[in-house]
């Protein structure tokens, strides 16, 4: 076994349901992918639960491989395709992204489209109070995810070409639509607080319509920081990435305001003063300043978001079921679609 070859607190070895023929991959990578040597090796990295990630290793250089899935996909879902245009048009906005290198559409590689990027250096925090910063240090990596998430939504995406990149307008009837299909599509069992959604969000979407470049999954363990102090370098997982409404965004990145700890380990309960983190009202004031945008209730944003939560947690669940999944957490982590769209409800109930 070579050092490359060593699992890392950031690697594993190829897990079963992911392995594929490398001496392909090097194959199609050879004369295409600048620095590759002869020889190649490959480890999973832990994280992705949806697109299986993987660190590639060749001679002094890394880079990082992602992939669809293997098996039966949902209409729309692990589209490696959108996040590799969208990170390679967003390069010079100012939005912290990794560097594109190559996509590849041809299944004959490795069994499904992948794409290769820049092997990025820095730290990913999955826990929100952020023990290993000081209490200052928290309050800007705060405000460095704010500023990123409002830089995002001030790029002139039509200047990037991206004019196709989604359906401007009516984002939340399309996005309930959608979610409620993919609910029904993947659900392993009944959850009623599901069903009031879907029928409560329909009725309830504010007055008002715009689309700006949305990530859809914009949360702290998506960023990079960098390594020695804590503003963001890089986001990652843009699989859901669209042109849509930019309070979408906004209403899941302020999920954790309303879970507890306990649940996917969000604020709700917490001292965030004496943590040294913004509460919920500031948070959305910063971002509201950034973007010019007057105050406004966020409740129905919060909802939806924890809506649309619920249903992609039941297909990480279903997924981990029938044994596909890129994580061997998927079960656990999936099942907490129920809690999600329970607590949807009470907050949609207020």
């Amino acid at each position: 076994m070579t050092a490359a070859d060593t699992p890392t607190a950031e690697t594993v070895p190829v897990r079963d349901a992911h392995r594929f023929d490398q001496t392909k991959l090097q194959a199609w990578l050879t004369g295409q992918l600048e620095g590759l040597g002869s020889t190649l090796e490959v480890l999973q990295m832990r994280g992705g639960q949806s697109n299986p990630t993987f660190l590639l290793h060749s001679g002094d250089r890394e880079w990082v491989l992602r992939k669809q899935p293997p098996g039966e996909l949902l209409p729309s879902a692990h589209a490696v395709d959108r996040e590799f245009r969208i990170q390679k048009a967003l390069a010079d906005t100012g939005v912290p992204v990794a560097k594109m290198y190559l996509f590849c559409d041809d299944r004959d590689v490795i069994g499904t489209p992948f794409y290769v990027m820049e092997r990025m250096r820095g730290r990913v925090f999955e826990n929100l109070t952020l023990p290993d910063l000081s209490k200052e240090e928290r309050w800007a990596a705060f405000d460095s995810m704010n500023e990123t998430l409002a830089k995002l939504h001030l790029v002139d995406w039509k200047a990037l070409g991206l004019e196709d990149f989604g359906k401007p307008g009516s984002y939340f009837s399309r996005q309930i639509g959608r979610w409620s299909r993919q609910w029904e599509a993947s659900k392993q069992r009944e959850i009623p607080s599901m069903d009031a959604l879907m029928e409560w969000l329909p009725k309830n979407i504010p007055d008002g319509d715009e689309s700006t470049l949305v990530h859809g999954d914009f949360r702290l363990g998506n960023l990079m920081y960098a390594p020695d102090k804590p503003k963001v370098v890089a986001v990652f997982d843009w699989e859901l990435s669209t042109l849509g409404h930019p309070l979408a965004d906004l209403g899941y990145n302020c999920m954790p305001f309303h879970t507890t700890p306990e649940e996917f380990g969000g604020l709700k309960g917490l001292d965030l003063a004496a943590l040294g983190l913004p509460d919920e009202k500031a948070y959305i004031a910063a971002y509201c300043e950034r973007t010019g945008r007057t105050p406004f209730d966020p409740t129905f944003y919060i909802v939806f978001s924890m809506f649309r939560m619920a249903a992609i947690l039941e297909g990480v669940y279903a997924r981990g079921v029938s044994g596909i999944a890129s994580n061997s957490t998927a079960t656990t982590v999936g099942a907490m679609s129920k809690p999600f769209a329970e607590r949807a409800w009470a907050l949609a109930q207020g």
